[in-house]
This record gives C-alpha cells, structure tokens and sequence, in this order.
C-alpha cells in the first residue's frame, strides 16, 4: 500500500530523521498493550473509589488521538484529560504506585523493562532495508523518539551503531524541549546533524509525530501505516504513506 508518489528523489536530502517504535522497530504494539494495562487498572481503581462507571481505555479511540508519539508523561495527562481526572503532576522519581501524572507513566514504563528484558526487540526488516540503502546514498540519519527508552531498545535490537543522532526522551527532557506534536526534537536533530530542515525527511507513524514534521516545515514527511488506517496519517500531513519503508528503496539498489 502507497498513497502519494514512492520515487523520492534522495538527492534532495542530506538526512532522514527516523522516529523508533512502529518505524524502526515493532514495539509499538507493546507500547500501547502496557498503556492499556496501566490505565485499565487505574481507571478500575479511580471508578470504584468514585463511584463513577469503569470505561476502560480503548488503542483506537485514547491511545492514538491521546498517548501515542508523545512524552510519557504528556501522554499520561492528555489521556486523564480527555476523561476529566485531574492528578498531580509529580516528579520523574514518583514511585509507579504514587497517583501521580509521573507515577502512572512510571508504572507503564516498568511494564516496558520487563518486556524488553523478557522478548528482546524485534525490527521491521523493509525499514532496515531503508536505513543500509540510505548509508550507500551517503544520506545521514537520526532516531527521533519520544520515548526514554530508545537506547535500550535500540541496543536490545541490535541496531545503536546504524544512527548517528538520537534525540530521545532522555535528550529531550535534558535540553527542556517540548513533545510532538511541536517539532523541536526533530528540528534538534537537524541541527545536530547539521543539516536544514527542508533537507531532511520526517518518518513517522504517529499523528503526533507527523504532525510534528509538518509543524517544522521539514522537506518530506512520510508516515508508515501500521494500523491499516493510511487516510489518517495522510489526513494529519503525511505526504507520502506507505506500510513497508522497503517501498522506497528504488528497484535498482
């Protein structure tokens, strides 16, 4: 599946900027299962104290428009927002059973570790096919994740030494720059790279993190559907949509 024309002219560009889960790797899926789980049991927990009907958090409706391709704890407070909880903000040290904004995104994060530790990481062969084409084309990369796990899983697939940029969620709360959908990590990795922003392309299979190539005025953003939802990602900017990044690779290569 493509929507849009899949020929990039790669001469355009001197870099890709990669977002990790659903991108690079396929830990999406595990990502939004430990959402699931950490709000289904505190939503459980918040009905039976309030006495207020359980509504359990649904991937389609509340991950997607609410937590998915955002800072952990951003995550946390748009989702209890949409729901009308109001919780403390907290710190990044909340133990995961504090009610918490920080607590509860600590308490899906250790949800993560076990997995990572347990099943390791799995990748998503036509986007590495992408990365190794995109190497011989001399054109220069970076991961650009929300998340404040990308190195580990990054290294848990075997896959560190083929970035030479990661501006993560450790990066991103060092340096005190905001979340997607706003573009300042992606603009952060440009700059990094030395490279302008209509020189580099956005990847992407979030909302959030297309809307953050568009936001930043980047030269292509291409969202890569994994959902089988493509008019989404297009609807929210995407140029080019396609649901394997080994579309792109020219037949010739």
């Amino acid at each position: 599946m493509i929507i849009g024309d899949s020929r990039v002219d790669w001469k355009r560009f001197d870099a890709v900027l990669f977002d990790l889960d659903g991108v690079i790797t396929a830990t999406a899926s595990v990502h939004a299962s430990a959402w699931k789980q950490m709000f289904d049991e505190f939503l459980a927990a918040h009905a039976e104290r309030t006495g207020t009907p359980f509504v359990s958090f649904d991937i389609e409706d509340d991950y997607k428009p609410y937590v998915d391709g955002r800072p952990r704890y951003d995550g946390v407070a748009t989702f209890l927002k949409s729901r009308g909880i109001d919780l403390p903000r907290g710190e990044p040290s909340d133990d995961p059973d504090q009610m918490t904004v920080c607590g509860l995104g600590n308490r899906k994060n250790e949800m993560i570790q076990e997995v990572l530790a347990t099943d390791g990481v799995e990748v998503f062969e036509g986007s590495v096919k992408l990365v190794f084409y995109l190497h011989e084309q001399v054109i220069r990369q970076a991961i650009v994740s929300s998340s404040k796990n990308a190195e580990a899983v990054l290294e848990a697939a075997g896959i560190s030494d083929l970035f030479e940029v990661r501006v993560d969620g450790v990066v991103a709360a060092q340096k005190k720059l905001p979340g997607k959908p706003r573009p300042d990590t992606f603009l952060e990795a440009a700059r990094l790279l030395g490279v302008e922003p209509v020189r580099a392309v956005v990847v992407e299979d979030a909302l959030a993190g297309v809307k953050a190539g568009v936001n930043g005025s980047f030269g292509l953003v291409i969202g890569v559907d994994r959902e089988g939802d493509p008019e989404a990602l297009k609807d929210a900017g995407a140029d080019i949509v396609v649901d394997d990044l080994g579309a792109l690779v020219p037949d010739e290569a």
